[in-house]
């Protein structure tokens, strides 16, 4: 395993020998490296790399900013995949005025500042400028994956804090969340996470 002295500043490290042996789930919010090891599964098994897709990564100050990502395999000299290499870097002036760029950062901001609240997607995109198939094609593109899966993973973030940091109830905190009530937000959390709201409190 080899990591970037930049890396290595994100996480609050000295060297190497402290990532070591950590998992993504180690080093992020839930939902974010759950993102982060579908992506790296994908590639192991041969699919496509990945090439400057948008995302949102935590920035030196431990805050979500805008990056641009691109993973490939690691390959043996037989060709056999034995691991996966990544680039992180932050999109230039040039890169955010892309229309995609806007258009999902727009979206985005709309989510994160209203997923509280009983929000349609299709007036996300409304207010984007767009249609309902134009933002979910461009949210694809560059997140590889829907708008509305996006809202729901903001909202299951946003759920992980309060399990962590309150002592809210299961029902409080999905009402708080935009959940429409405790099933449906102990289904999409157990889902994304892997546990469901209850244990993941334990463990907090």
């Amino acid at each position: 395993m080899f990591a970037s002295r930049s890396l290595l500043e994100r996480y609050s490290m000295s060297d190497e020998s402290e990532i070591l042996g950590r998992t993504d789930f180690d080093l992020n919010p839930g939902s974010m490296a759950q993102t982060y090891v579908d992506d790296d599964r994908l590639i192991l098994s041969g699919q496509s790399p990945m090439l400057d897709r948008i995302e949102l990564w935590w920035d030196r100050q431990g805050l979500p900013d805008w990056f641009l990502v691109t993973k490939l395999p690691l390959r043996d000299r037989a060709g056999e995949i034995q691991g996966v290499m990544g680039l992180l870097r932050r999109p230039d002036e040039t890169e955010r005025r892309l229309p995609t760029f806007q258009t999902v950062a727009k979206a985005v901001a709309i989510i994160r500042s209203d997923f509280a609240k009983p929000l349609r997607i299709a007036d996300v995109a409304t207010a984007c400028g767009q249609s309902l198939r134009q933002l979910q094609r461009r949210f694809q593109d560059a997140f590889g994956i829907t708008p509305q899966e996006f809202l729901i993973r903001t909202r299951v973030l946003a759920a992980a804090k309060l399990l962590e940091q309150t002592r809210c109830s299961s029902a409080e905190i999905a009402s708080q969340c935009g959940f429409l009530d405790q099933s449906r937000f102990a289904q999409h959390f157990k889902k994304r996470i892997g546990v469901s709201p209850l244990l993941y409190r334990s463990r907090s």
